[in-house]
């Protein structure tokens, strides 16, 4: 499936209007610094779609773009914020989770995929485990990214998609490298699908 236009619709930091309207919602969450925005970036095929920051914490709202894939198809990406960013005070950090819990668990809105992206180098942590179990609690539609792979030795790769593969159990996981588009097609198929 081929995106033709993404283009940014608007920042939320609450209810909105615009994610009842009946357009399919692929939801981006993991911890801050695991490349989410690039990720975003690489799948639509534009370098400044999702703004990068080598600063963690940088997404601070719901950010809501609405794509458009060959044969007039449209879904929004809803890019949430990084989790676990402990440079951020505390107050900050916890409405960022609030945030981020509100979409995904407390609203009534309904994802047809949660991607979520996990560090292949560093694996699950106590945190992608907490935010994978309550969206599970949730039965929620859950696709897990294994990002930065390009980041892997070779002989490591295998090791490390078994470790992540028995970490998160029956979620499928995705073996993901914005820089060498690595996983690419195989994740655009399964948002699309």
């Amino acid at each position: 499936m081929n995106i033709t236009s993404a283009k940014f619709v608007k920042g939320l930091v609450g209810p909105d209007e615009i994610l009842t309207d009946g357009i399919a919602q692929i939801a981006f969450v993991g911890r801050s610094n695991v490349g989410k925005s690039s990720l975003i970036n690489s799948l639509t095929g534009q370098k400044a779609l999702a703004k990068t920051s080598s600063f963690p914490g940088h997404t601070q709202e719901v950010n809501v773009f609405k794509i458009t894939a060959s044969g007039g198809k449209n879904v929004y990406f809803v890019d949430l914020p990084g989790y676990g960013f402990a440079k951020a005070s505390k107050s900050v950090q916890e409405g960022l989770q609030q945030l981020i819990y509100w979409y995904l668990l407390g609203s009534n809105y309904a994802q047809k995929v949660v991607v979520l992206i996990v560090d292949a180098n560093v694996g699950v942590t106590e945190t992608d485990y907490q935010m994978l179990h309550s969206l599970k609690q949730k039965n929620k539609n859950v696709i897990v990214v294994a990002n930065k792979m390009d980041k892997l030795k070779k002989s490591e790769v295998q090791k490390k998609l078994k470790e992540i593969q028995g970490a998160v159990g029956e979620f499928k996981v995705i073996l993901y490298s914005s820089e060498k588009k690595i996983g690419l097609s195989e994740l655009s198929r399964e948002i699309f699908k």
